[in-house]
């Protein structure tokens, strides 16, 4: 591996505009700038938030899709050194409060027509924007109170060179750099704490690992909220003199025509893009030769699937791979020259500077060949839970191994297998879904008794889920009326698919819910 001369993110983008210059860096609509030009205007981000009053460590929200503005400004707030704090851009208003009220974000980045959504109006159900600061919208229209990002990039020039050197130079590895959150088994989204230090040399190592090259370019449709989209895709970009191209909105028709349209060479992302891709029925119609690299995840892949790509789209290097957010979304990689059945059914084994293990419930480590938990150590392990340090102690133990709660098996080349998850959640459409917090969401339904949700396979989405209801004593609820208010109140991956209704749910001798029997009775009803 390459051993990066950059500990922190004001670093790294320092070095690349060293080192690649006048090369293209950013391509979005009318904006085509190389990495000198992106530089300037992620510095004239980072200074106007030092003039708009962000001290180093605060934290900055963003809300949004993948944009040239989202680039320059989060990668401004890292310059600033303050803290990212990304947010899923399919939350509702109340998951988004909720972020923003765990940080105490002073400033919130957002857009005000997206998918035909006011993220602004969506804040209005809640307190959130009494606790704010400012609003910056990046685009569409102003609401009342807050402001136009071009207006707020106007301020950079009431930043002296000297207090803005000074504030990026005092950024160090050990600082926090992003507030990443995953939903929590015990019903709310907890906010992993991630280190500058990790980041860089973490990326450094996945872009080396499946060979992104100076020139690549990279259709990044992973939603820049996400690590995959912020650290392996515009991160990743900067460290090896590639072309971030932001995807807001996944279409597989349009990304299709993006790539010999944009001659896309690196496109990631869950399975089913490539699976649908490889399904179309006019794939012949689509110059797809630019293509070289894809890495997938995330769920199960048919080995003929790798072989299809490979011949039919022309990829080079498929690679998958196996991270979390608590671990800064990294622990274990398959290699780029590793066999198709490797790649298909196995995650890879563990990244450099990392050491994974399958281990019993006493946690002792088992044979080879045999299922355990998945537990990671390494510098790339979260400093820990945002205001939880309960939570942080139950996820890394005393020795510092991150318990992942995913169930594998390690073959005798160290990769290893993803066979179940400890923990009940389930991937739709590439993005993790837990129960818990759907279930906790769906019992202020006046309607709902009880609930439990399980995921149960599905054919274009990978899971979706299932939620088994006992009503309210005296009520007879809808189905679909149920579904339409789920997609209210939280974000469309999360919201059932089906409903069923019983009279009681299973439980075991102390009260637990037997999600085991639901999910085998979810899988028997869908085949009827």
């Amino acid at each position: 591996m390459d051993e990066a001369n950059w500990r922190t993110i004001p670093e790294l983008i320092d070095a690349s505009c060293e080192t690649y210059g006048d090369q293209q860096a950013l391509a979005d609509g009318e904006i085509d700038w190389s990495f000198i030009k992106l530089k300037q205007a992620i510095h004239r981000a980072a200074k106007s938030l030092i003039v708009t009053g962000v001290k180093a460590g605060d934290r900055v929200a963003i809300w949004a899709p993948n944009t040239w503005e989202w680039v320059v400004a989060a990668l401004g707030v890292h310059v600033a050194g303050a803290v990212l704090v990304p947010i899923n851009t399919r939350f509702k208003g109340r998951e988004a409060a909720y972020v923003l009220e765990q940080t105490e974000a002073k400033i919130l980045f957002t857009v005000t027509d997206f998918l035909d959504i006011n993220y602004v109006d969506l804040l209005k159900e809640t307190d959130a924007e009494e606790n704010l600061d400012e609003i910056i919208i990046l685009r569409g229209n102003p609401n009342q109170g807050t402001t136009l990002f071009s207006e707020f990039t106007e301020r950079s020039n009431g930043c002296s060179e000297e207090e803005f050197s000074q504030r990026k130079d005092a950024v160090t590895g050990t600082d926090l750099c992003h507030i990443m959150f995953t939903s929590g088994t015990t019903g709310a989204p907890k906010g992993a704490m991630l280190t500058h230090a990790a980041i860089v040399r973490g990326y450094n190592d996945w872009a080396d690992i499946i060979g992104l090259e100076q020139g690549d370019r990279y259709l990044i449709i992973n939603p820049f909220f996400h690590s995959f989209g912020l650290n392996a895709g515009i991160l990743a970009c900067l460290m090896k003199g590639a072309c971030i191209l932001p995807h807001p909105v996944f279409d597989v028709q349009q990304v299709m025509e993006r790539v010999p349209k944009d001659q896309i060479t690196m496109l990631p992302g869950p399975p089913a893009i490539y699976q649908t891709i490889l399904n179309h029925p006019n794939l012949e119609n689509f110059d797809m030769t630019s293509l070289r690299l894809a890495v997938t995840g995330a769920a199960a892949i048919p080995v003929e699937m790798i072989i299809q790509m490979r011949e039919h789209l022309g990829f080079e290097k498929v690679v998958t791979g196996y991270g979390l957010t608590e671990g800064s979304g990294l622990a274990t990689m398959c290699r780029h020259d590793d066999d198709p059945e490797t790649i298909a059914n196995t995650s890879g084994r563990a990244m450099p500077g990392m050491t994974v293990k399958i281990v019993n419930d006493d946690g002792k480590e088992v044979e080879r060949g045999n299922p355990g938990e998945i537990v990671v150590k390494g510098y790339n392990v979260m400093i820990g839970y945002l205001n939880d340090p309960e939570q942080t102690a139950e996820t890394i133990d005393e020795n510092g191994w991150l318990h992942t709660g995913d169930i594998g098996i390690m073959d005798s080349e160290g990769n290893i297998a993803i066979t179940d998850r400890k923990k009940d959640m389930y991937i739709h459409g590439g993005f993790n879904v837990y129960p818990a917090e759907v279930e906790a969401t769906m019992l202020r339904h006046p309607q709902i008794g009880q609930v439990s949700v399980v995921g149960i396979s599905d054919e274009r989405m990978g899971e979706i889920g299932y939620a088994f209801i006992v009503p309210t004593v005296g009520q007879t609820p809808n189905a679909d009326e149920i579904i339409n208010w789920c997609r209210k109140e939280m974000a469309n991956y999360k919201t059932p698919r089906v409903i069923e209704f019983l009279e009681t749910l299973p439980l075991n001798a102390s009260g637990k819910v037997l999600k085991y029997e639901l999910r085998e009775q979810a899988q028997v009803n869908r085949k009827i």
